[in-house]
């Protein structure tokens, strides 16, 4: 994401690919990254290139410790300088998906919150049936809620109606920096995965 990120933003997941992976567009329809996670690890970890060529990595994502329902997921640049973290909220996150974003110092930045804890389960559950599931994209959508550090609504990330259920869109509702964007994206990336595994 070298450039000046401008919204919405879109994740787009590639259907059928072997490893979970998606593209990410800004307001234009622009590629500003692409992000693939490795298979078969045991800490979950995600690379984020800069296009889908995945000539140029820009961005690691690694679980800090062995999976469990607190672990967190660390940002950092090619280069490995730390950018921030994500964590999610242990038990909380059972019924009502819950995680927070840590900036460069560990000082909570926003908190992403499921606006809608019924439509995740209704999501998760019509999917897994056989021939209906191919649709259910159309009808439960789960939205997340992103507050600020006061509690302050700043931006809405929806998951769209759409063939199978693979796309998202974040929108901005406050004037961020290009840091916090840059950590609420690939908070927000983390966490798409992490949601798509719970089901």
């Amino acid at each position: 994401m070298k450039s000046k990120i401008s919204f919405p933003v879109t994740f787009e997941f590639k259907v059928l690919a072997l490893s979970p992976q998606f593209s990410v567009r800004d307001n234009k329809g622009e590629e500003i990254a692409y992000v693939k996670q490795k298979l078969f690890k045991l800490k979950e970890a995600i690379t984020v290139f800069e296009n889908s060529s995945q000539a140029a990595a820009l961005y690691k994502i690694n679980a800090n410790q062995w999976i469990d329902w607190s672990a967190s997921y660390v940002f950092t640049e090619a280069d490995g300088k730390t950018l921030g973290r994500m964590g999610r909220k242990g038990a909380r996150s059972l019924w009502k998906a819950t995680y927070d974003i840590f900036d460069d110092h560990d000082k909570p930045e926003f908190r992403v919150e499921e606006a809608n804890a019924f439509a995740k389960v209704m999501d998760g559950l019509f999917s897994q049936v056989p021939i209906l599931g191919l649709f259910t994209g159309y009808v439960f959508n789960p939205k997340y809620n992103v507050t600020d550090s006061s509690g302050q609504i700043v931006g809405v990330f929806t998951k769209e109606a759409s063939f199978l259920g693979t796309k998202f869109r974040l929108d901005s509702t406050a004037d961020l920096s290009e840091d916090e964007k840059e950590r609420l994206i690939l908070g927000l990336m983390m966490m798409v995965f992490l949601e798509k595994q719970r089901g």
